[in-house]
């Protein structure tokens, strides 16, 4: 876990992806629609890739992306679209100073 703090700890939005997955390409473009920076983490191409999954995925089936905003875990692409269509994922990406719009 120590990992995942320290790289979730510098950055207003960071995504933990899957370079194939067609629902981190979604969560990863809206986030850009919003002019967030976000700081994505393909873990089927970094070498602890597979360390880092586990870490973020525990004993749980693996779901992907994994979203993090100000530090915290957000969650998923239900999650995130869930926010969305509820008008609260842009508060909450301004709040992490992720955008300033």
């Amino acid at each position: 876990m120590e990992t995942v703090e320290r790289l979730t700890a510098e950055k207003p939005v960071v995504i933990f992806s899957k370079s194939g997955c067609c629902m981190c390409h979604t969560v990863k473009t809206l986030m850009s629609s919003f002019g967030a920076d976000a700081t994505i983490y393909d873990l089927d191409e970094l070498p602890e890739g597979q360390q880092l999954e586990k870490v973020l995925v525990g004993d749980r089936r693996p779901s992907f992306p994994v979203v993090f905003i100000g530090r915290e875990l957000v969650g998923g692409e239900n999650k995130i679209m869930s926010l969305h269509v509820k008008g609260k994922l842009v508060p909450l990406l301004k709040k992490a100073k992720a955008i300033w719009i």
